[in-house]
């Protein structure tokens, strides 16, 4: 994020961070394999997030497993962190967008 000017501050690099990891690791799991993309977006107040997968049912949230089994705890997360989140479906994927203030 140091190539932003203005760079983002840690805590926001660290939240965006945090967002795509959850997001991009969702799609990996939930698409099965197949192809998927990540496009970051900077304006001067947001970062926009869109990943996109194969898979065109939307994210659901679940009950988090505290045993670390089944987790549950990631879409509340980006909901929580995002100023925004659309999903978008379509017969062939979707696309998760996360809105998040630089």
């Amino acid at each position: 994020m140091s190539t932003l000017h203005p760079a983002a501050d840690a805590q926001a690099a660290a939240t965006v961070e945090l967002v795509v990891s959850e997001l991009v690791t969702n799609a990996v799991r939930h698409a099965r394999g197949a192809a998927g993309s990540l496009c970051l977006q900077a304006k001067n107040d947001s970062i926009t997030i869109d990943v996109s997968d194969a898979d065109p049912r939307p994210p659901r949230e679940r009950t988090p497993d505290f045993t670390g089994g089944t987790g549950g705890f990631g879409w509340p997360m980006v909901q929580n962190l995002a100023t925004a989140v659309a999903v978008t479906t379509r017969p062939s994927g979707k696309t998760v967008r996360a809105i998040l203030p630089r």
